[in-house]
């Protein structure tokens, strides 16, 4: 039977926090995203749903500031990414999905419930695995 945690485990948050390197090969930033993508969108299975959430959905339940927090994060993933080098466009695209899922979230109490179908850091996580698998092979990690 799978583990089906329901709340934030602080022993999970400090191995996720000692396990991120600090260097700036893509390979090291591609694993900081990968950790900060975790954070905000995969940290509880709600029990029923077998649908994961995180920092980003429960933030949403604090007005105004907890959407803004959320969207740092998101930001600090979308730096991440502009300094590997992604194009403008790309940046622009991830800031979209940023943008969208901050003025969802800034909806009082409602804001959670698109937050949880609208994984805008998910979404970036994808684009920037394209191309750090496209312009960094290396970097590439084979899911088994």
């Amino acid at each position: 039977m799978a583990n089906r945690t329901t709340r934030i485990d602080p022993e999970q948050i400090r191995k996720i926090a000692a396990q991120l390197p600090l260097g700036r090969d893509p390979g090291t930033v591609r694993r900081r995203i990968e950790a900060m993508e975790h954070l905000l969108e995969g940290l509880v299975t709600i029990p029923g749903f077998n649908r994961k959430i995180g920092l980003d959905v429960i933030l949403d339940f604090i007005p105004v500031a907890g959407p803004t927090i959320a969207a740092a994060m998101g930001g600090w993933m979308m730096w991440e990414a502009r300094n590997l080098g992604m194009t403008k466009t790309h940046m622009a695209r991830m800031a979209g999905n940023i943008g969208f899922d901050y003025l969802l979230g800034l909806i009082p109490w409602i804001g959670a419930v698109p937050d949880f179908f609208f994984r805008s850091n998910t979404r970036n996580l994808k684009m920037i695995k394209r191309f750090l698998d496209h312009h960094h092979p290396a970097t590439a990690i084979i899911q088994g």
